[in-house]
């Protein structure tokens, strides 16, 4: 049975190029450009809880050069010069897509995203919401951080590019009636109603006065579940 040669220490061909030809750094600037793409893509469809406190390609920068700074330290079959590819290519390309992003605003919003409004008038836009990679129960976490205890107390809420929430609250004296957000309080919805009073959806938040005349489903978005509205 062979033994294995021993390393040799500080074989500079080993450490930099090992047996590799020249000609692989420009494989492996093709391969770091194409994964690049390929992560760059994958945080896209991810959605933008995924990048909160960073931006898309500071993202894609901790992934990829994180990957290409850790190998060549432990790995002797990983020639240093590779990763040197690695990390010129992967700059090169933050800095044509950051580049790219400020200059085109149809590039920006396809990359980066755009603000898209969840709230308005104390009732969610189940529209907007539902395009976007966020829950009700994310969504009513960042509002209780902002010290909502119902949406009628909500003008407008804006989800942003960045994955955080921009809230924006009615003067004291204009807050509405409007679904109460605490966990407990959504526990056990109502899904007949049969005491007058006012009531929310609990997938819109709309606010409707039940008396006299029945009340099914929620018109904004054809819900049948209910909780008392709060002021």
């Amino acid at each position: 049975m062979n033994k294995e040669e021993p390393v040799e220490p500080f074989d500079w061909q080993r450490i930099f190029i090992r047996d590799f030809p020249v000609g692989y750094l420009g494989e492996v600037a093709l391969r770091t450009a194409v994964m690049f793409l390929i992560i760059l893509l994958a945080l896209k469809v991810s959605g933008k809880r995924e990048v909160k406190q960073l931006s898309v390609f500071e993202l894609v920068l901790v992934i990829g050069l994180g990957s290409a700074a850790g190998d060549p330290m432990f790995y002797e079959d990983v020639p240093l010069l590779v990763a040197v590819v690695v990390f010129v290519v992967m700059m090169t390309c933050y800095k044509i897509f950051t580049r790219l992003a400020d200059k085109n605003k149809t590039a920006r919003e396809f990359l980066e995203g755009k603000p898209v409004y969840v709230i308005q008038n104390g009732c969610i836009l189940v529209q907007n919401f539902d395009d976007e990679d966020l829950g009700l129960d994310e969504l009513f976490a960042e509002l209780r951080l902002a010290g909502v205890k119902q949406l009628g107390q909500v003008e407008t809420a804006i989800l942003e590019p960045t994955g955080e929430v921009s809230i924006f609250q009615f003067e004291p004296d204009d807050v509405k009636y409007g679904l109460p957000i605490f966990p407990h309080k959504l526990k056990e919805p109502i899904e007949r109603l049969t005491e007058a009073g006012r009531y929310a959806c609990c997938q819109c938040g709309q606010v409707v006065e039940y008396g006299q005349k029945p009340v099914k489903t929620c018109q904004r978005c054809d819900h049948h579940r209910w909780v008392r509205a709060e002021k």
